[in-house]
């Protein structure tokens, strides 16, 4: 596949973003990211309770199903990046730049995420550890009474990590006093636009309320910029594999970014779930097939 490189990205670094671009994609265009932020975004809510295995409390229990499983890139902060990234120097990782605790709730403040570091330093990170760091992420919330300043943020490192040859995932998320309803397809959409408006090579959006036509509108707001599904909640596996199926094919998704549904199960278990995922992401497998995958 032709990988369209972005007018901003410098000739000299072309390569490392086409480079970079396949990594993550496997040359097919679609990617299967594995979203493993949530130790800042949701505490220790996702990793201890009933249902959820005891290993999952470990934030190693991340990285060993990054390293095990078959996947895109794996979406986690730099902080951890570090601490156990030299033990698991094959997978393919995007550094999630910004986050922000669930603690304070919309009633109190409209959410603001900043970035815990910037590009520059990614990108020193990248060169002193030799790991394969392939691009960064970034988080927005269209709507709330700080989008100037997330946006400003957002486009900037964008615009910096396009110049060393990274990829942008954006992710983007409606929220705030001003918004009534989070998941309205029309406003999905238009937080996929804004996320074009900043550059972004992939964005993240929530499942619109309005299902396939809601998503599909999305899908043409984001334009270039590549739309990825949230996994969103734990649910079972075989509707989440469907539901996922359903929002490539019908709704014209370029791939996923889960978490919940993938860590929140016993490692083997955890990786046939990413290699069931990613069968149906990247390989274009059918649903029986793909549960074969899981359930055998």
């Amino acid at each position: 596949m032709e990988v369209k490189v972005p007018a901003d990205v410098p000739k000299e670094w072309r390569g490392d973003y086409i480079k970079n671009y396949n990594t993550i994609t496997h040359g097919d265009g679609r990617l299967m990211l594995f979203a493993g932020d949530q130790k800042i975004e949701h505490l220790n809510k996702d990793f201890s309770g009933p249902g959820i295995p005891k290993d999952d409390g470990d934030p190693e229990h991340l990285f060993r199903i990054a390293d095990g499983a078959k996947i895109g890139g794996f979406a986690t902060q730099l902080g951890l990046i570090a601490r156990y990234g030299m033990d698991y120097s094959r997978v393919p990782y995007i550094v999630k730049l910004n986050s922000k605790t669930h603690l304070i709730k919309t009633s109190q403040r409209d959410p603001l995420s900043r970035a815990l570091m910037d590009v520059e330093q990614v990108m020193e990170f990248k060169r002193d550890s030799g790991l394969n760091i392939c691009g960064v992420g970034y988080t927005i919330y269209p709507g709330s009474e700080f989008e100037a300043e997330m946006f400003r943020e957002a486009a900037q490192e964008i615009h910096k990590a396009h110049r060393n040859g990274l990829i942008t995932i954006t992710w983007a998320y409606p929220r705030g006093r001003a918004v009534t309803e989070e998941l309205d397809g029309h406003l999905i959409a238009g937080a996929a636009g804004v996320a074009s408006c900043l550059g972004s090579d992939f964005v993240k959006v929530n499942y619109p309320r309005e299902g396939f036509e809601g998503l599909r509108e999305a899908v043409m707001a984001a334009g270039r910029t590549k739309l990825l599904c949230a996994g969103g909640s734990k649910t079972d596996e075989k509707t989440f594999l469907q539901r996922l199926w359903d929002q490539i094919h019908l709704g014209g998704a370029s791939g996923n970014a889960t978490g919940r549904n993938i860590h929140q199960l016993p490692l083997e278990k955890a990786i046939k779930m990413c290699n069931a995922i990613y069968a149906i992401t990247v390989e274009d497998r059918g649903i029986e097939e793909t549960w074969k995958i899981y359930s055998d």
